[in-house]
């Protein structure tokens, strides 16, 4: 079977039809939107560490990462998917370089991270930290921390979800049962969702229960000419996550296949604004 790639002309083709949906992407710019807030976050599946170019470089996903500059992000694909799912990346070096160190995890075999989900954070105090197995056809998995930060309590559920829309759908209501009883804690769920689409066709709808999605999204993959939305943050209360943005530089755009999402966390003008399942 021949393999499918991505063609950068097929990629141009879509974009007219894309602003015909404005609600569905954003297109990417260049443009920063995000200002400030309390906490930078963000999300990179690094896709194993190989290039647009096909060559493995870890040091290119370290280099985006102190790009970033985040205060957290989520990581996935991080392990090799199969064998011994050996951790690829260099954790000395990120703490060095990037001051961020990985949140305690009962790795697979000799990996970094859960079903490929890492999470790394600058500052606070671990709380809790545990490991999802997500329903579905192919492995999958969510990790769930609870953080003390310096400027307040946050969840964070790092989740990378399967490629079939079936599968994505049972991965979402096992992480809203997982949090039904503290659903009233600030949460982030964030990670590669594999989906695009809004509405009564996504696979996402029943997020919508407990969390805002930010709009217009914006697309993040492939990363050398991003069209689709599959990358995700998003709070458990309005104003919790205010907007998010691509990371888009010359680098990111050809150290992994997806380009990061960032946002800033802002927890004042969330303390109200809970949302609830109706």
């Amino acid at each position: 079977m021949a393999k499918l790639m991505w063609k950068p002309a097929l990629a141009e083709s879509l974009h007219p039809l894309l602003r015909r949906f404005p609600d569905v992407v954003d297109l990417p710019t260049t443009a920063s939107t995000i200002t400030s807030g309390d906490a930078l976050i963000a999300s990179y599946n690094i896709h194993k560490c190989v290039g647009q170019d096909g060559t493995f470089r870890p040091d290119r996903i370290l280099s985006v990462i102190g790009e970033i500059g985040a205060d957290i992000i989520a990581l996935q694909e991080v392990d090799q998917r199969f064998g011994d799912r050996v951790g690829l990346l260099d954790l000395d070096a990120i703490h060095d370089q990037c001051g961020l160190v990985p949140i305690p995890l009962t790795p697979t075999r000799k990996g970094h991270g859960w079903h490929g989900n890492m999470v790394l954070c600058r500052e606070g105090t671990v709380k809790a930290a545990r490991q999802m197995a997500l329903p579905g056809v192919e492995p999958r998995g969510a990790v769930i921390v609870d953080l003390d930060l310096p400027v307040g309590h946050l969840r964070i559920i790092a989740a990378h979800l399967g490629l079939l829309r079936r599968s994505r759908a049972m991965q979402v209501r096992a992480i809203l049962e997982a949090i039904e009883a503290e659903h009233d804690i600030p949460t982030l769920l964030m990670g590669d969702l594999n989906e695009w689409r809004v509405g009564a066709n996504s696979s996402l709808r029943e997020l919508e229960q407990r969390f805002s999605f930010p709009s217009p999204l914006v697309p993040s993959f492939p990363a050398g000419y991003p069209v689709l939305a599959l990358d995700r943050i998003m709070g458990n209360r309005e104003g919790l996550v205010a907007c998010t943005e691509i990371h888009d530089s010359p680098l990111s755009r050809m150290a992994s296949d997806h380009l990061p999402v960032k946002a800033w966390v802002h927890f004042e003008t969330s303390s109200q604004g809970l949302r609830s399942a109706a």
